[in-house]
């Protein structure tokens, strides 16, 4: 696992989203991106900081806040829903996403090694370029850290 870096241009992707559209980063350009990268939908970890980025929406007013994971598009479209988050999730089933920016590689877990989602967010900004990463998460104030690092782009 390698995670992306600041100041690379932040790689380009086309994956559907909870609505079954697809979402090309690229098309964002202009203005700043989110994307924070998740486990799975509707586990404890994962849904803390779902609705932390939920509860602090208005702060990224100007920005896009996409959440990713390898949830189907069904999956993203019930935890969106049950949760009343206010953002897009994106699916990567294959993972193809989450190995470009370093957030999938080996886990450990109760001893057992295995494949998967790291928690990892990019700041990626309006010239599509990586502002700042964080490799490591504290779901219960990250909303808040991504939102300080926003304001001061």
């Amino acid at each position: 696992m390698s995670l992306i870096t600041v100041g690379q241009e932040a790689p380009d992707f086309t994956a559907p989203t909870d609505t079954g559209a697809l979402l090309t980063l690229s098309s964002l350009r202009g203005r700043p991106v989110i994307l924070y990268f998740y486990p799975k939908d509707d586990t404890p970890g994962c849904t803390t900081e779902a609705c932390g980025f939920r509860d602090a929406f208005p702060a990224f007013e100007g920005a896009t806040v996409l959440g990713v994971s390898k949830d189907s598009v069904k999956r993203h479209a019930s935890f969106k829903a049950k949760y009343g988050l206010p953002f897009t999730l994106v699916s990567d089933e294959s993972a193809g996403i989450c190995e470009a920016y370093g957030a999938f590689g080996e886990k450990t877990l109760y001893g057992k090694k295995y494949m998967g989602i790291h928690r990892v967010t990019v700041l990626i900004g309006a010239d599509g370029i990586v502002k700042a990463t964080w490799p490591k998460v504290d779901v219960k104030s990250h909303a808040a850290t991504v939102s300080g690092a926003l304001a001061a782009l």
